[in-house]
């Protein structure tokens, strides 16, 4: 058995070419804090995302697929409404009682769903 105590980090993938656009959109759209990446041989970008980090890196454009990290937010309309003006492109989720809940498609293909707890 593993006992878990928390998440620690996830990790989304832009291809190399786009790297520095997608420090822009996590830093000036979503709002991430960057903090230090160790120095790898690989290019990429460490944020803070409440508890947890979230590892930027790069690897080859792949087709969409319905692999997802989601997140639990406060005025899940509120955040709708930035990134709708920031023309990110949405998903509809199906309802699952006691959520309202959405999922938006990054610049760089990655779905991520937001949620708020009702």
């Amino acid at each position: 058995m593993i006992n878990f105590k928390r998440a620690d980090h996830f990790q989304i993938v832009v291809p190399l070419e786009r790297l520095e656009e997608a420090r822009i959109f996590y830093t000036d759209i979503i709002g991430l804090e960057r903090i230090e990446r160790p120095k790898f041989n690989s290019k990429g970008y460490w944020f803070n995302i409440a508890n947890i980090q979230l590892h930027l890196s790069t690897e080859e454009a792949m087709p969409r697929t319905s692999r997802h990290n989601a997140f639990e937010i406060t005025n899940i309309a509120a955040a709708r409404l930035h990134l709708q003006n920031h023309n990110v492109e949405f998903l509809e989720e199906p309802v699952i009682p006691g959520r309202e809940r959405f999922s938006f498609i990054d610049p760089f293909g990655n779905r991520i769903e937001l949620l708020e707890m009702l």
